[in-house]
């Protein structure tokens, strides 16, 4: 058991930090939609926006998620969304990893119905979240303008948030930010020889 000197100590050292913690929430007044960045080498940019999406479900808001590299291959969270009808729009416009299609040509026709698509949505003033998935993928293979991107999310409704996910987000885009996260690769199945799983990857 704690001794009444520890208690104490304690006591004091954490009304100080709920004093400078309250003061700091004073100084937070403003509310708005937020640009956020999931990229990074680690695993679990998408997994992140899917929570974001589900808390947005909960307080009865609308999101459309467009996926820009998943399209050829059933996914979980797909299956899921597809279920909450009205108050959620899923739409995958991929054509898989570009290793996989080799053609540039055929990568940027995808990438632009899935632009096209994901403009529509934060055009919807009833949608409050807007999920681009994998998008800095197909910035970083040059499928889509990078600056097309950018002036869209400087431009957007004052209420709407996005997220873009994918590993090696541009510059620009960081820059046009307001959350950005990193996730750092510590240790990976893959790497083990482990293939991606239901349920885990997809």
């Amino acid at each position: 058991m704690s001794g009444s000197d520890d208690v104490e100590r304690h006591k004091s050292k954490m009304e100080k930090k709920k004093a400078a913690r309250d003061k700091i929430m004073a100084a937070k007044t403003d509310a708005r939609g937020l640009v956020i960045v999931h990229t990074g080498k680690g695993k679990g940019k998408s997994t992140a926006a899917w929570g974001m999406a589900l808390r947005m479900l909960g307080y009865g808001r609308r999101v459309g998620i467009v996926q820009f590299v998943k399209g050829k291959w059933d996914t979980g969270e797909r299956v899921v969304f597809e279920k909450f009808g009205d108050q959620c729009t899923i739409e995958a416009h991929g054509e898989g990893f570009s290793w996989e299609s080799q053609d540039l040509d055929r990568d940027k026709a995808a990438a632009m119905r899935a632009w096209d698509a994901a403009t529509k949505m934060m055009a919807d003033e009833t949608v409050s979240l807007v999920i681009m998935d994998e998008i800095n993928i197909a910035l970083r293979y040059g499928q889509l303008d990078a600056a097309m991107v950018v002036e869209a999310l400087k431009s957007k409704r004052k209420d709407l948030h996005v997220v873009l996910t994918g590993r090696n987000a541009l510059d620009e885009v960081i820059d046009a930010a307001d959350l950005v996260t990193e996730m750092t690769l510590v240790k990976h199945p893959f790497r083990s020889g482990i293939k991606a799983q239901e349920g885990i990857e997809f």
